[in-house]
């Protein structure tokens, strides 16, 4: 059976193919299943987005759609960036570097590092069905980053238990632990409960 993700992030669909294989579910990016639509995410939750996104792709592919919205809340920020993650910074701050270096601005002499990655996974089907799951990740903001791999805060994102930042992590690891990871076998357990026929 065929999913698209709502998305054209490979990071993502590989994570997201590596989680569902044995599930005898194919997934495909929206660029391969031909739809070349931008949502606008106007939900005030990760939640909520991550629905909207699902429903247009979904309406737009003809095959359910999986989507996700991930964020950074930070304790000390109030639990910003949150829902603008992606847009944290403004226009000016355009890459993941630039989101994290304003990020690290914004912590500047802050004392509580303590913060969480956040991810609500939603699937929607043609036939109306919805399904959602949601996973998180406590840790610490760095007070500079450490680490190639990963995207977005994974550098300045320290997990204490591991001694590692989310970017200096082994993806076979990242894939069990992250909040993404959490999200998504939660989102597996669930599907694998329901008729896929």
């Amino acid at each position: 059976m065929k999913f698209v993700l709502a998305s054209n992030n490979p990071k993502k669909l590989i994570e997201l193919r590596a989680i569902l294989s044995g599930l005898g579910i194919d997934v495909i990016s929206q660029d391969e299943a031909g739809v070349q639509i931008e949502v606008e995410e106007t939900g005030s939750t990760f939640e909520e987005n991550a629905i909207l996104k699902a429903e247009a792709v979904m309406g737009a592919a003809g095959i359910p759609a999986i989507a996700d919205d991930s964020g950074l809340c930070v304790d000390a920020l109030g639990g910003a960036p949150g829902i603008y993650s992606a847009r944290y910074g403004g226009k000016g701050c355009k890459s993941d570097f630039e989101r994290c270096e304003f990020l690290l601005r914004n912590m500047r002499g802050e004392e509580n590092r303590k913060a969480e990655f956040i991810s609500t996974i939603a699937c929607i089907f043609p036939d109306g069905r919805t399904i959602t799951a949601r996973g998180a990740c406590r840790g610490e903001i760095l007070k500079a980053p450490r680490g190639s791999g990963g995207f977005g805060y994974d550098p300045v994102f320290f997990l204490p238990e591991f001694g590692v930042t989310m970017a200096e992590m082994p993806a076979e690891l990242k894939n069990k632990i992250s909040h993404r990871a959490r999200a998504l076998h939660e989102f597996r357990d669930k599907l694998g409960k329901i008729d896929l026929k």
